[in-house]
């Protein structure tokens, strides 16, 4: 994981960019381990946990009316997540998750394992679902290892070599 980190420092440090994470299911597991690089402090800007809905809602801005909508693991609710992460912070790329990491909580059309990634950068938001096998500690860790490699790909594809 911290290789996958090490290695989004480093395109973030060679684009002058720093980053925030809005985090719901990881509980500020993504910030944390960015955070355990020395040296984070020149790319790594702020973390949003945002357990609850309420605090989606106040932190970063998420229309109550989306989570009423669609639930809190959505790609509505997690795009709007990424975006209020930039809002909210003077990063130019954000990270945000939002899922159900188990054991319990899952349902039919969101089963345990289920989480929404979404990924803001200067040109544009991405966002996609992933479902990770394994108990809570698995899923947990999956998707920080998911999140974190996932940006490195999105920032080399958008910025020269």
């Amino acid at each position: 994981m911290l290789d996958s980190c090490a290695l989004l420092a480093r395109l973030l440090l060679k684009n002058g960019w720093v980053m925030a994470t809005a985090e719901s299911c990881t509980g500020g597991l993504i910030a944390a381990t960015c955070t355990e690089l020395a040296g984070s402090s020149q790319w790594f800007e702020r973390g949003f946990v945002s357990y609850s809905n309420a605090a989606k809602c106040e932190l970063l801005d998420v229309d109550a009316a989306l989570i009423d909508a669609h639930g809190a693991v959505s790609e509505p609710v997690v795009r709007a997540m990424a975006v209020g992460a930039l809002a909210h912070s003077h990063a130019q790329v954000a990270v945000a998750v939002t899922g159900v990491a188990g054991p319990s909580g899952g349902s039919a059309a969101k089963p345990v394992g289920t989480v929404w990634l979404a990924w803001a950068t200067p040109t544009g938001l991405t966002s996609e679902a992933q479902h990770f096998a394994g108990d809570r500690a698995a899923v947990r860790q999956a998707t920080v290892r998911h999140a974190l490699a996932r940006l490195a790909e999105l920032i080399q594809t958008e910025t020269p070599a």
